[in-house]
C-alpha cells in the first residue's frame, strides 16, 4: 500500500514542479514552494531567488491548490502533513514534510513562513508586492 501511494504521489509532485515554472515565467530554478494547510484552507507561497534578493511570486489560479490538496489527501487522515517544504535546484526538485506533531499550524504564526525563508535565503531581502487597497497612516 506505501508504494502505491508514492507511487500517485510522486507524478503529482511532478505536477506541482510544472506549476510552479508556470508562475515563474518558464524558469522554476531557484524557485521555493513553502506550504502550510489543514481542513479547509490551504496558504501556499512561492519565493523565487533572483540572486541578490527573492521575490513572493503569485500562486495564481487554483491548479496548484488542486494539486496540493490531491496529494495532501492521499495521506491517511491522522498522518497528514502540515508543512511542505518543495525546493527546485539544477532542474530537480526536492520535498520536505513537517507533520502536527512538529508543527501546529492551526494556530496563526507567520514567523514560521520567515524562519523558513531565513534558513533557505539567510538575509536576502524578500521582495513582496504591495498590499492592494492599503493605505498608509
Amino acid at each position: 500500500m506505501e508504494k502505491d501511494r508514492f507511487d500517485l504521489l510522486g507524478p503529482l509532485l511532478s505536477d506541482v514542479g510544472g506549476v510552479l515554472a508556470t508562475i515563474a515565467a518558464g524558469d522554476p530554478e531557484g524557485v521555493f514552494l513553502y506550504v502550510e494547510i489543514g481542513d479547509g484552507w490551504i496558504s501556499p507561497n512561492i519565493f523565487k531567488d533572483e540572486g541578490e534578493l527573492v521575490r513572493w511570486l503569485e500562486p495564481g489560479d487554483s491548479e496548484l491548490i488542486d494539486l496540493l490538496y490531491e496529494a495532501w489527501h492521499l495521506e491517511p487522515k491522522g498522518k497528514r502533513w502540515s508543512v511542505m517544504e518543495y525546493d527546485v535546484k539544477d532542474g530537480k526538485f526536492a520535498v520536505s514534510f513537517k507533520y502536527p506533531e512538529e508543527v501546529d499550524v492551526e494556530s496563526m504564526d507567520r514567523d514560521r513562513r520567515e524562519d523558513a525563508l531565513v534558513a533557505r535565503y539567510g538575509d536576502k531581502p524578500v521582495i513582496y508586492p504591495p498590499l492592494e487597497d492599503a493605505f498608509e497612516l
